[in-house]
């Protein structure tokens, strides 16, 4: 009799594990063969973050999932919106504009089929320039060149009209951010301004190699400026993340999210949502920026729709998703 109870619980149990497994074979009838996650330029922070997240995602799900160099935000956003990608990474600023129609690159496409996934952190407006330049300072760039990441990206986006707010004339170009790392040590430009998590692996490589100066916009200058950008806020870049700072540094944010279409499949977003937000340890070990990569971040969405796998891991545990937030 021992023996027999024995062996009906663990055709029991082995029964049990059929069934689940088939119900997650069955789950995921509808999910990519592959998925593609949109980041940005090699050297930035995006191209880090996001490749870890999603070499993360696809080895606890079983699933090929990676990451493509992209122009960052502003092009992440449409090619979510077009269905090219399955997951981007986006600035909420770049993502309202893309939202209501604004897209520098899909002028007059709202993009209304993307959807939120998970926070990810906050970006931050930095600037490096050699020390032997004198340049240290955002007003030191007046009748300067430049470099501001990629065409499309965060920083392309915001830095020339935060110049023109100053009253600054500065010459702006474009370049993936290691690129433009080298462009700086070989003084083609006499600066390289980025927005990207702290730190910025191609600051960190620069300091390494040549004394810089590592500075962002003065109080006073915010001051001119937030009032016109609501999505932005004032920050500071600790001063442990550079060797060349003594103290912390005044600077400007912006949040970022992860996003994916209104169409990818509820269980496979959910599952998505699900490692990353219960992995914040091995997040942080991908990049010290996604400390911030908490689910309680998920309120710095004001405008874009959840979508529904997200909305149900979140409230799952315990977080409430505004109404009209649902997608």
């Amino acid at each position: 009799m021992r023996y027999t109870a024995s062996k009906l619980i663990a055709t029991s149990v082995l029964g049990a594990a059929l069934v689940a497994a088939g119900a997650q074979a069955q789950d995921r009838s509808d999910w990519p063969r592959s998925l593609t996650v949109g980041t940005a330029s090699q050297g930035g922070t995006y191209y880090i973050y996001g490749s870890g997240w999603a070499n993360m995602v696809g080895d606890a799900l079983g699933v090929s999932f990676g990451a493509e160099v992209t122009g960052g935000p502003v092009q992440n956003a449409t090619l979510v919106q077009m269905g090219e990608h399955d997951f981007g990474m986006v600035t909420m600023g770049p993502a309202y504009e893309a939202w209501t129609g604004n897209s520098e690159l899909a002028p007059g496409v709202e993009h209304t089929d993307i959807r939120a996934v998970f926070p990810m952190y906050q970006t931050t407006l930095q600037i490096v320039a050699l020390a032997g330049s004198g340049i240290s300072s955002v007003a030191d760039l007046d009748g300067k060149t430049v470099g501001v990441g990629p065409a499309g990206g965060t920083s392309d986006m915001y830095y020339p009209q935060l110049f023109e707010k100053l009253g600054l004339n500065v010459n702006t170009r474009n370049g993936g951010a290691a690129d433009q790392a080298g462009q700086l040590q070989d003084g083609l430009i006499d600066a390289f301004a980025f927005a990207a998590g702290v730190p910025i692996s191609a600051f960190n490589q620069l300091e390494a190699q040549a004394n810089v100066n590592i500075f962002s916009f003065s109080e006073e200058e915010m001051e001119q400026f937030l009032g016109d950008f609501p999505e932005l806020s004032p920050a500071s870049i600790p001063a442990s993340v550079y060797n060349r700072l003594d103290e912390d540094l005044p600077a400007v944010s912006i949040w970022n999210f992860a996003i994916t279409h209104k169409d990818m499949p509820e269980s496979l977003v959910y599952e998505v949502t699900k490692t990353v937000m219960e992995n914040n340890d091995r997040m942080v070990q991908i990049h010290g920026a996604a400390s911030e990569t908490v689910p309680e971040n998920f309120e710095y969405n004001t405008f874009l729709p959840w979508h529904p796998g997200a909305v149900r891991w979140f409230e799952e545990n315990g977080y409430e998703i505004p109404e009209d937030l649902r997608g």
